[in-house]
């Protein structure tokens, strides 16, 4: 009969992502064979010592000084992008969450580090950004797209996006500034997640852009969806300085099918945002062979 370590190895041992657990002098107790893969060090030479320098970046949380040592302040699991190097030489570029460890009375017992190999942001389309969101947000969102995304391919759990232009927002930019601008996307995303099934998500995807990770089972659904929160978007009231600023969105909906990529559901969606701004806003599209732009 196994014993709880065999089983808690068995189950770390599943994941797709690297697992290390490091003791409280951050010597590695395991690493996993996902992360054996991904860095080209094995556990054999790894078990009982410290991290080697090439992986130091493994063990810097965002909040971090830059030393490469355990980072006693992290408590939660927030994803960050990671340089790190392999055996062989050449940088691998993760996406990393940092874990503290501790046992049933809160004392700190050691570090858990989840990784995997980050996907390039630039390699899924998104809106224009300039220095308005952070990169760190879009590749968390990303992250959990391609997560969900995955879940449809091996599951057929439906799956689908809307692309969501506040029509706004880029003249709000102009007139009132960044602040007032990012005083309005927070405020309308708030009142778009109102408005979201459970399961679903919301994240920003663009200086003016959101997107919501959906599971309406079909087109219609989905499109019916959309003008849902398109409603919600025109009831959000946005006041600044006096001034009361009437909003609205262009949404595409794009319902994932088995025969295109992360990237061509997401192109598609795009297609029918940007469809919905040249049909003069406030408007829903749904992506090719789907419904035409339907007034919110």
């Amino acid at each position: 009969m196994c014993d709880r370590t065999e089983l808690l190895e068995a189950a770390l041992e599943s994941l797709a992502d690297g697992v290390a657990l490091l003791s409280e002098e951050c010597r590695v107790v395991f690493w996993s064979q996902a992360a054996e893969f991904i860095t080209g060090h094995s556990r054999l030479e790894l078990v009982g010592k410290p991290m080697p320098e090439a992986l130091h970046a493994l063990l810097q949380s965002p909040a971090s000084s830059g030393d490469a040592e355990c980072d006693s302040t992290t408590e939660t699991g927030h994803a960050s992008l990671v340089h790190a190097r392999h055996k062989l030489g050449h940088e691998i570029v993760t996406m990393t969450r940092i874990y503290a460890l501790r046992d049933p009375l809160g004392a700190r017992i050691g570090t858990g580090i989840l990784f995997h190999p980050a996907r390039s942001l630039e390699a899924l389309p998104h809106g224009p950004c300039e220095a308005f969101v952070p990169e760190s947000t879009q590749l968390d969102l990303e992250e959990r797209l391609q997560s969900q995304y995955d879940d449809f391919t091996q599951s057929d759990l439906p799956f689908g996006v809307l692309w969501v232009n506040i029509d706004q927002a880029h003249e709000l930019r102009k007139s009132h500034g960044t602040t007032a601008c990012e005083a309005m996307l927070d405020k309308m995303k708030r009142a778009l997640a109102n408005g979201l099934r459970p399961g679903e998500e919301i994240g920003r995807w663009g200086d003016d852009d959101f997107l919501v990770l959906s599971h309406e089972c079909t087109s219609e659904m989905l499109t019916a969806h959309a003008r849902l929160l398109a409603g919600l978007a025109r009831t959000t009231d946005f006041r600044w300085w006096g001034d009361r600023l009437s909003l609205t969105v262009s949404v595409g909906a794009a319902q994932a099918i088995k025969a295109e990529s992360l990237a061509q559901l997401l192109e598609r969606s795009q297609e029918a945002m940007i469809a919905s701004i040249h049909a003069g806003g406030n408007c829903i599209s749904a992506a090719p062979g789907d419904k035409a732009c339907l007034r919110s």
